[in-house]
């Protein structure tokens, strides 16, 4: 799930202020992280999630896009693209491929994101 900044419900329109709300943007009911990534044109991430549960990332993310291009692919085969200025959900069971330099904020369940991470480094470290 992503949406543009402008297709966001503006709630408060005001002189010098503006303030767009969308409710029920996922479920946050645990521990937050706040994480920010730089990833280059051509990651792939699906290697890396290699022996997760159906291979793939188990955490949700809400974040920002704030530069670049990706496409996030779900277990379902289905995958959505997210442009600079996009606000986004991805929900558990996810992949991401990177289609241009991308700079993004993430707020991930620390625990599951943390998990997951952790994995990753363990792909990445020397055998």
């Amino acid at each position: 799930m992503h949406i543009s900044k402008n297709d966001i419900p503006v709630k408060i329109d005001a002189p010098g202020a503006v303030a767009r709300h969308l409710p029920d943007f996922g479920d946050a009911s645990k521990a937050i992280a706040a994480e920010y990534f730089s990833m280059g044109a051509g990651v792939d991430l699906a290697p890396l999630l290699e022996g997760l549960t159906d291979d793939a990332c188990h955490a949700d993310h809400w974040g920002y896009m704030i530069a670049g291009d990706l496409v996030v692919t779900y277990r379902d085969g289905s995958e959505e693209a997210c442009v600079a200025g996009d606000v986004f959900y991805w929900h558990p069971g996810h992949s991401v491929r990177v289609n241009t330099d991308a700079e993004l904020i993430l707020f991930s369940p620390q625990v599951e994101h943390g998990a997951v991470i952790d994995h990753i480094l363990e792909k990445m470290s020397p055998a």
